[in-house]
């Protein structure tokens, strides 16, 4: 595919894998604000979306469709805080201790992350 294009460019494929572990493993850790970030994010969405509709029978007609998908849509789009967190993370963590490091300790947050949730998820229980 890159040799379609007129411009070359290169993608830093480690930098990419590190920042997409910090991002689950942020995702994973924080439980709680990532529910935060869905609820709002599908209320904004069924807010912006109630001023497409000028009658309030059609509005009332396909709200379960609607509250459905914008549901999807804010779950979909909650990631992207964390990607750019995980991003940021793993650039601070390549400049502190050098580039080898962002996969490594990203793969040992996720596990981190992990066995934390579900202790989380028992102690609730």
């Amino acid at each position: 595919m890159f040799d379609i294009l007129p411009f070359r460019f290169e993608l830093d494929t480690v930098a990419i894998a590190g920042a997409c572990l910090w991002a689950l493993a942020l995702y994973v850790s924080f439980s709680q604000t990532r529910e935060w970030i869905t609820t709002q994010l599908n209320r904004w969405f069924n807010f912006a979306e109630r001023f497409l509709y000028t009658s309030q029978s059609e509005f009332e007609k396909t709200r379960q469709a609607r509250e459905s998908q914008n549901s999807f849509y804010a779950s979909l789009f909650s990631i992207f805080p964390f990607l750019i967190f995980g991003s940021l993370s793993n650039w601070l963590l390549n400049i502190s201790l050098g580039n080898s490091w962002g996969i490594s300790m990203g793969i040992l947050t996720c596990i981190g992350a992990g066995v934390y949730e579900l202790g989380r998820g028992q102690g609730e229980e």
